[in-house]
């Protein structure tokens, strides 16, 4: 049924004959009901709207956040890919000479050298 045609539909606002009491009683719930309805209806489809609106906004705010966390991820990999050449290039250097004393080799920097832990990751 679409929505406003209660207003045009005059069969249950007739009224009764005059000497039944209980029809008139009937049809007064009728008009009741219906109009109890309608205002249920009307509320339902505000409440559908908003939920529609608020799922957009959220859907909306997601997105954004998605396209951030992309960023963030690529900048990572570019650093961690960074580092690993900076680490692929550091290691001949230590390996080669991990076999002598670091005192002698290192001077002030062996506790660095000593202490350093770096993880591979793969690329």
């Amino acid at each position: 049924m679409a929505q406003g045609s209660d207003s045009n539909d005059t069969s249950y606002t007739k009224s009764p004959s005059p000497g039944n009491k209980q029809g008139s009683s009937d049809d007064m719930r009728k008009v009741m009901r219906r109009e109890k309805n309608r205002i249920a209806a009307q509320k339902s489809r505000l409440r559908q709207t908003q939920k529609a609106d608020s799922l957009h906004l959220e859907s909306e705010n997601l997105e954004k956040e998605n396209a951030a966390l992309r960023k963030e991820v690529k900048r990572l990999t570019e650093e961690a890919k960074y580092l690993s050449t900076v680490l692929s290039n550091h290691e001949p250097l230590c390996t080669g000479l991990s076999h002598a004393p670091s005192d002698l080799i290192y001077g002030a920097h062996a506790p660095f050298h000593q202490h350093i832990n770096v993880p591979h990751y793969p690329l």
